[in-house]
């Protein structure tokens, strides 16, 4: 211990940061401290025959000496003097670890530092950490040390996959390592490999099999780039762990590999249509372990910013949040699959929506609204859950980029108006396929934490993954419906405002896939669409690492029951209901409101005038059922001319001052005259007097809805020279029609 104290032994040095996927396969290596390719070899990766053929060419009583060999260094010493000039060193393995830690000059004095040097290794370190030291430090040539770097380097295999004929090529280059170029050497690499295999076959060292094969086994040595699997993960993981040297990933290699090589491939085939980048994340549902993670189409692709990490990028969603706001409605108790909302056209203090192909389906059912990504409706949703509520939710699902812009955000979000990435999204979607359980992401071989968040119930999400795994539905790309029946899936497309972006991601019981598919640089194309480019690539990586898919599907959650509701309305059947189906709702949760679809209304026999309880008549009346509408579908049935049930006209005669009075249009003037300054951008003001029951009116111009207000709002619109016809609708459906005239100057 004094000695050590007073001579310390050197055995502090840094080796090649490396990132290692889960099977322990080389990821990504970079250079030590000192510029060298010294990757650190671990004991399991040190084969019985690596082991055998170093032992027996450069010190075969390694496991019986003190770390020198007294016998050998008297024979090297007499052979020295005899024939005057240094035929041997006598080094043991233990000597040459000593040498390579402490490199110097090769005098007498030095050799005996040297040998102090060995038995200080040997009383501080067994046989099999010495060895394996030498193993880590053995030189061959230029920059590279260590068996493990040379076996990567010469033949881009791990240690332990060599064959015998690779190991002996691995053993005599350290005598010569600045002659034995790989390469530039290779004739004199194979003598000496042959030459030490008949050596071997001399002394019965190796089967004679393993020999013979050795020796026929052509030299395939070339200097090889060392692996690059998942680059932007690699690159990420060292930079966040910059105390670890060896960082063991959660990455599968071969679906890796598989995984960045069709991404390549498909972006190679869209580049004509200057469509230049992918990222793809992939998820195990079970345990979070991140098991591909491809950042970009070709790292090395400078031209298209191919560095940029796709996954972590920062881009709008376009519409995929929508499931999740589905699914939380649902828990809310707002909504069930066969709830029937309206898709008209609709105005958020100046925010009017539009659905994707710009055309309004009047009333749809939830389902129908989620399968075929209606805008409308997801925005009405979200208005009746609360933005706030829902930017919570998200949240607590890990979107660190909403969290920062929470109080910018509103209902434009639920349809791309806010930023995520691919991560975000991928990992949220993971938690439908583990019904409601959002668990962390892992990337390091090893977490064993089990955290997660509940987000949703069991019900909720066993709805959503119902209805994304239908295959009647337009984001469906053309030619795949055959490949996805043989994997059944859930998937969810987006595209994002000015076709920048394109999503789809995807889910089964094992994996949860996410793909964004478009150009770093922001740059829209009119062919980026989720169903179009980004679906394809889904569903060929879903084909590659999960063939013929999950033969588990979700089971129904006990909470789930059946019940019988309207077909109008999606609520609970009632006398008066003429078509009834079956709906999904949540036990103790989903609305339990009783159909309304249809009101009774007294009218005369033909059906032609309908009364109150002031001026029914006697006799000659009767009760009829009429359609129920929602004021703004009414309104828009009447401004596309779409023929519907109207109730009858109020009794004529009726004195009584009531509901059914329709709003007075106060400005503009009917049949006034309009004289508009033509580049001024004039406008002209709307304004209406409604009945005190009336809380909001829905404005019309020229057949175009302009927006919805309350009675005291003043709305302006820009006029178009000539007729202008204006209509002013309330929320019980009466409308106001007025014309007037302009003129530009």
């Amino acid at each position: 211990m004094i000695l050590h104290f007073l001579f310390p032994l050197k055995n502090q040095f840094d080796y090649s940061r490396v990132v290692l996927s889960a099977e322990g396969e080389v990821m990504k290596a970079y250079l030590s401290s000192d510029d060298k390719w010294r990757l650190q070899i671990h004991e399991e990766e040190i084969s019985e025959e690596l082991k055998k053929a170093f032992l027996k060419k450069e010190d075969q009583y390694f496991y019986y000496h003190p770390g020198v060999n007294p016998f050998a260094l008297l024979r090297a010493f007499v052979n020295n003097v005899r024939y005057r000039k240094r035929l041997s060193g006598a080094s043991t393995i233990t000597m040459q670890v000593a040498r390579m830690l402490e490199p110097k000059k090769r005098t007498y004095f030095n050799k005996l530092i040297e040998i102090f040097r060995a038995l200080q290794l040997e009383l501080k370190f067994s046989k099999d950490e010495i060895f394996t030291l030498y193993l880590n430090l053995v030189p061959y040539g230029g920059n590279i040390e260590g068996v493990k770097s040379a076996s990567l380097l010469f033949f881009g295999k791990m240690p332990n996959h060599l064959s015998l004929s690779e190991i002996v090529t691995l053993i005599v280059i350290p005598n010569r390592p600045q002659t034995l170029k790989a390469d530039e050497k290779n004739a004199l690499i194979k003598r000496a490999r042959d030459k030490w295999i008949q050596k071997f076959k001399k002394w019965q060292t190796f089967p004679e099999q393993m020999l013979r094969d050795a020796i026929e086994e052509p030299l395939q040595l070339r200097r090889r780039n060392l692996p690059d699997v998942a680059p932007h993960l690699c690159r990420r993981l060292i930079s966040n762990h910059k105390n670890l040297s060896e960082i063991k990933t959660t990455i599968a290699a071969p679906a890796q590999q598989k995984i960045q090589a069709l991404t390549k491939s498909f972006i190679d085939r869209l580049k004509h249509q200057k469509i230049t980048n992918a990222a793809v994340l992939v998820l195990d549902n079970k345990s979070g372990n991140v098991l591909a993670y491809v950042g970009s189409a070709d790292f090395l692709d400078a031209e298209n910013a191919g560095q940029v990490d796709g996954v972590m990028a920062l881009r709008s969603p376009g519409s995929t949040l929508k499931p999740f706001l589905y699914a939380l409605a649902m828990d809310a108790g707002l909504i069930t699959p066969k709830f029937m909302i309206t898709d008209v056209p609709v105005n958020y203090a100046g925010y009017s929506p539009e659905n994707y192909d710009q055309r309004f389906n009047g009333k749809v059912t939830i389902d129908y609204a989620l399968t075929h990504s209606l805008n409308i409706p997801a925005v009405k949703i979200l208005d009746q859950y609360g933005v706030q509520k829902f930017t919570d939710k998200l949240i607590k699902g890990g979107f660190k980029s909403i969290q920062k812009k929470k109080k910018q955000l509103g209902l434009s979000m639920i349809l791309g108006g806010c930023g995520t990435n691919l991560f975000e999204l991928t990992r949220l979607y993971s938690a439908f396929a583990n019904l409601g359980a959002l668990k962390r992401a892992k990337f390091l071989s090893g977490d064993t934490s089990k955290s997660q968040v509940n987000l949703l119930s069991k019900e909720s999400a066993w709805l959503i993954n119902d209805n994304l795994s239908k295959l009647t539905r337009p984001d469906l790309p053309k030619n795949w419906q055959y490949t996805i029946r043989s994997q059944k899936m859930a998937w969810k497309t987006g595209t994002s405002y000015g076709r920048r972006d394109a999503w789809s991601i995807g889910y089964n019981s094992r994996f949860t896939i996410g793909v964004w598919v478009g150009n770093f640089s922001g740059e829209g194309n009119p062919a980026l669409s989720g169903s179009d480019i980004a679906t394809p690539l889904l569903f060929q990586i879903m084909g590659a690492i999960d063939y013929g898919g999950s033969n588990n599907w979700f089971a129904i959650p006990e909470k789930l029951e059946l019940r019988e509701v309207c077909n109008q309305s999606g609520l609970l059947a009632s006398n008066s209901c003429e078509n009834i189906i079956m709906d999904y709702a949540i036990a103790q949760n989903s609305p339990m409101d009783v159909c309304n679809c249809k009101i009774p209304i007294k009218t005369n026999l033909l059906k032609t005038i309908s009364y109150c309880v002031s001026c029914e008549p006697n006799n000659g009346s009767s009760i009829n059922y009429y359609e129920n509408l929602a004021p703004e579908l009414a309104a828009w049935y009447e401004s596309e001319h779409i023929r519907y049930q109207k109730i009858p006209e109020h009794n004529p005669n009726c004195t009584r001052v009531f509901e059914e009075n329709p709003p007075r249009i106060v400005s503009p003037t009917d049949n006034a005259e309009y004289l508009v300054e033509k580049y001024a951008g004039e406008q002209i003001t709307l304004q209406c007097q409604a009945y005190i029951d009336v809380k909001s009116v829905f404005w019309y111009v020229n057949g175009k809805f302009i927006t919805q207000a309350n009675t005291q709002s003043l709305v302006t619109f820009s006029p178009k020279e000539g007729d202008n016809t204006i209509s002013c609708t309330d929320d019980k459906g009466r409308t106001k029609t007025i014309k007037i005239r302009v003129k530009y100057y």
